[in-house]
Order: C-alpha cells, then structure tokens, then sequence
C-alpha cells in the first residue's frame, strides 16, 4: 500500500517537471527495469500490480509502449479472468428451488427397485398418497440417474410364487456306494404343496431313461404346466420333445444358476441331512428302498415351515381323545425319525 502511494506522489511531480527532466528520468527508469529483467527474468506480480494494469488498459490508449516487464497479451488474460470471476460471481446461486430430501431419494429408489416397470407418473402418486409433496418432472429426473432397475432374480421368484401349483422340477443327485460306485437318483417334485410326484435310481443315466421316468409319472392327464430343469446333458431335446407334447412348458434354469430350481435344491439338501449322510448304499434296489420310505415320511409326518407347519399330504391334528391318554412315537426310516401320536389308555 505504502508503495502505491509513493509511486502516486511521484506521477503528480511529473506533471510540475519540465518534459526534458521528464524524458531523461524515464531513460533512467527503462535502463533500470532492462537491468533487472536481466537479473530476474520472470517477476513476481500481485493482485494490486494486476489491477493497476488492467485499470490503466481501460483509460489509456499508449498503456502497450509503457509496458516493459510482462507482455501485453498477459494482461488481457488478465482481464478476462477477471471478467469471468466478475460475471460467476453475478450468476450465483441465490435460492431457487429446495432440493429434495435423502428421504424422499431413497423411497424413489425402492420403489423403483421393487417395481421395475413403474415410471415417474406411478411413483410420482404413490408419493403422493403418502403425504411427500414432489413434482412429477422431478421423479423423473431422478429416474434417469437411475442406471439398472429391478432384480431379475426377483421377478424369476415372483414367477414361482405365482405359479406353484402349476410347476414341477426335475433333477438328479448322485449317492455312492458301498462299492465306490455312484448311483443317480431322478426325482419330481411339484412347487404347490412339495409332493415328490416320482422317484427312481440308475447306475446308467440317459435322456431315454428320463422320458421313461416322465411318462410314468404323467401318464394320464395333470394340473401342471411348467416344469424347470438345469442344463444337465440328460435333459436333451428329445426330453423337451417329450414334455412339450404331454402339455408341459419348459423353462431351463440359467447356468450355474441352482437357486433358480430351489425347491428341487432343498428337497436334496434335506434328504440327504435326514437320511442319505446317515446309511451306505449296497445297490439300485436298497438305495431306491430307502428313497421311497424317506418319500413316505416326508408326505406323511414331516413338518414343513413353508406349509404352515403342515405335510405335503396334509397331516391332521390330532385331539387328546381322553385324559388317560399317552403320547407314543412311532419309529419312521429305521429309527432315524419319529412320529408321535396319541394312544388310549388300556
């Protein structure tokens, strides 16, 4: 500030002075700034000597012959970063409209996720209904960000759900023997009330063993439409052929895909807990004993959550018939589980 205002003081007694001192002193002066551009080739400047640059440019015509320590066309950058900062400054935000709430964001998010074919109108209302006070042109300007909506996983289970009484599902599992051999077990199994509707074992596999197992099972007319299988090579075209003649709509599972045939999955996980993981196979015929009397005990007397705590085969509940009587267990699958009843006292 203190230089500013000598170098003030020392224009005024310019004007006082004769234009010969005048030149001479502004010889001195230029030889003065040459010697030190020479010694400092790239000075220093700040904001004051800008401004004062910039400021003389607008009122002088001849500010470019005077100019000897920065080039002229600095100083137009200069000027025009100031012109940008001056009209940012001008264009600043001031109000305009709120934005909307992490709470609003996040239910435009779900209810985008959980309903894929809702657009802004639908979601728009239904935020309405519950009191959020948003415009419709904004929801759907959300919506755009929004780069993949739903699960597909979500629509395949909604699909099962929907579906369960008219959908079955086949698969295979393997159990070895006593003699290192592997035997395959085929089932069917119904999504409705998770009836296993047949069950067989092969030490052979083919596609023309399932189409036999198949017509066994549909021979006469049935309620179900659909049926899932994987990408078992056993499951050919020839097994669609067969399928799609008998009425069946077919619907392959993705590949390494196994939650897409859950019910088939966790009827394998527990037969194989409650009863597989506890005996050894001695052949065909003692492994497909052991299925069907494990089949028996899951219609008949296991509890399912999915049931409500119900049988496949709808199992009844039993009243105390009188105060005498006793609860009795009836021993199902060698001992491995049990049933309870009531029994009359003698």
């Amino acid at each position: 500030m203190f230089d500013s205002i000598l170098a003030l003081a020392a224009a005024l007694r310019a004007f006082l002075r004769s234009r010969s001192d005048t030149a001479l002193e502004i010889l001195a002066l230029r030889q003065q700034l040459a010697v030190l551009k020479r010694k400092r080739p790239r000075l220093q400047l700040n904001r004051r000597d800008r401004f004062f640059w910039t400021t003389l440019r607008r009122f002088w015509s001849g500010w470019a012959d005077a100019l000897v320590i920065v080039q002229p066309a600095t100083v137009v950058g200069w000027h025009r970063t100031g012109f940008r900062l001056y009209w940012r400054w001008r264009s600043r935000p001031r109000g305009g409209r709120p934005k909307i709430s992490e709470e609003i964001r996040g239910l435009i998010r779900r209810l985008a996720e959980e309903n894929p074919d809702w657009g802004a109108p639908k979601i728009h209302g239904e935020l309405q209904k519950l009191g959020f006070v948003i415009s419709e042109r904004t929801v759907g300007r959300y919506l755009r960000r929004l780069l993949r909506r739903g699960d597909p996983g979500k629509r395949w289970l909604a699909f099962l759900r929907n579906h369960r009484e008219a959908i079955v599902a086949l698969d295979f599992f393997t159990v070895p023997t006593i003699a290192f051999k592997l035997l395959y077990c085929f089932f069917i199994i119904e999504h409705g009330r998770r009836k296993i509707l047949h069950v067989g074992v092969t030490r052979h596999p083919s596609a023309d063993w399932v189409v036999q197992q198949l017509r066994e099972t549909f021979a006469e007319a049935n309620p179900y439409r659909y049926v899932i299988f994987d990408h078992d090579t056993k499951f050919d075209e020839s097994v669609r052929v067969f399928l799609k003649a008998t009425g069946f709509n077919a619907k392959r599972t993705s590949v390494q895909a196994p939650w897409q045939n859950g019910t088939a999955e966790r009827w394998v996980g527990s037969c194989r807990r409650e009863m597989l993981d506890h005996i050894i196979a001695l052949n065909e015929r003692h492994l497909l004993r052991l299925l069907q009397d494990y089949v028996r005990y899951y219609h008949q007397d296991r509890i399912h959550d999915s049931l409500g705590k119900d049988t496949p085969a709808s199992r009844s509940v039993e009243a105390k018939p009188d105060d005498k009587a006793t609860v009795i267990s009836l021993e199902r699958l060698g001992g491995l589980h049990h049933r309870y009843t009531w029994r009359r006292a003698a």
